[in-house]
């Protein structure tokens, strides 16, 4: 057979399949099945206390798709009535404390007593580095693989804002899952202390032996932020240290305003090394809850953290909206730039603005 003739063939062996696929009834495909069962059986996995569907829930939550947005609020509102039930305590350090090293084995400690924990990690740094905090499952491979934990870090989305709206859903949902005792681990330095002392209960600041030197760079704020301060790493050679570090904080607090009313700030040392102080230090947590809950400052922090967030909320929203529009961003800009060149005021630009 000539190459022609080959040819010729093949091209109508294609015709034939071609056409006998047209022939074909064509498949029937599904339909999605409905948001609403879709968002119902993500709040049956999260209540079940699945880490898979508790994943999926804050993935929901994080996205920043405008349908997964409202499926997400959906799902978050579902699930508001099996929340607030755990202790949230927000944790920081100053570098080198060894809050990681602390963290796994405070919660490895809680884990064998009944409790489920949840480590959200906050890094505001991330956003300016580009660096991902994912390395906290690392840093805690121990906890990482107990089953009654659970690690996330929080996404800053480029702002605290971000974070701090996101720390606290993912939070929620922790809590709808099960989880009665949340940590919150502030990786930066700086405006993150803040931001997670005003969503926990208490607040716990970890620092190394030597309380005179160390204070020479530590923030007078950082420490009015705290209700316990640990002097960790309290082993070996700094035992006895640890203790007399102790002692000088003890007597530090007594200039110092309380950072929760009717409750005094504490110190005392622990060692996650030895697993010296770790159980003093939960004693210490159950005791601060007790106190704060009977003075009734409990429920009030927890309404003034809510009403704070509502509007921050109501600002990002804002502002977001407000820079939606192309043509804003652009005249904005403009003004910018006749701002700089002393063409008109910063009250004049704005007035313009506004307009």
């Amino acid at each position: 057979m000539s190459r022609k003739k080959n040819s010729r063939h093949v091209m109508e062996g294609v015709q034939a399949a071609h056409d006998g696929m047209k022939a074909l009834p064509r498949k029937k495909f599904k339909k999605p099945a409905d948001a609403t069962m879709d968002i119902q059986a993500i709040a049956d996995g999260v209540r079940s206390g699945s880490r898979l569907y508790l994943g999926k829930a804050i993935t929901l939550l994080e996205s920043s798709s405008a349908e997964h947005k409202k499926n997400g609020q959906e799902l978050l509102n579902q699930l508001l009535p099996f929340t607030g039930n755990s202790i949230r305590i927000g944790i920081t350090g100053v570098p080198g404390a060894g809050k990681s090293t602390f963290i796994e084995t405070f919660g490895e400690m809680l884990t064998g007593l009944g409790h489920r924990v949840a480590v959200l990690a906050i890094d505001p740094s991330s956003s300016l580095t580009g660096g991902s905090i994912l390395g906290d499952k690392t840093r805690m491979e121990q906890l990482a693989r107990n089953p009654k934990a659970f690690i996330r870090p929080s996404p800053t989305a480029g702002t605290l804002g971000g974070v701090h709206k996101k720390t606290r859903e993912t939070m929620l949902l922790c809590e709808a899952a099960g989880y009665d005792v949340i940590l919150v681990e502030t990786v930066g330095v700086g405006q993150s202390e803040t931001l997670v002392r005003g969503m926990v209960d208490m607040f716990l600041l970890l620092v190394l032996t030597g309380a005179g030197d160390e204070l020479q760079g530590m923030k007078k704020g950082i420490l009015e932020l705290a209700d316990a301060i640990i002097v960790h790493k309290a082993d070996g050679e700094n035992a006895q240290l640890a203790k007399k570090t102790v002692s000088e904080y003890k007597q530090m607090m007594h200039f110092l305003q309380p950072a929760t009313d009717s409750w005094k700030t504490r110190s005392l040392a622990a060692s996650s090394v030895e697993e010296t102080g770790i159980p003093e230090v939960w004693k210490m947590v159950k005791e601060f809850e007790d106190t704060v809950k009977v003075s009734g400052y409990w429920k009030k922090r927890r309404q003034e953290q809510t009403k704070d967030w509502f509007r921050s909320m109501i600002t990002d929203e804002l502002h977001s909206r407000f820079f939606d529009h192309a043509e804003r961003r652009q005249l904005v800009k403009t003004l910018e730039t006749q701002v700089l060149n002393d063409e008109l005021t910063v009250a004049q630009a704005i007035m313009q603005l506004f307009e």
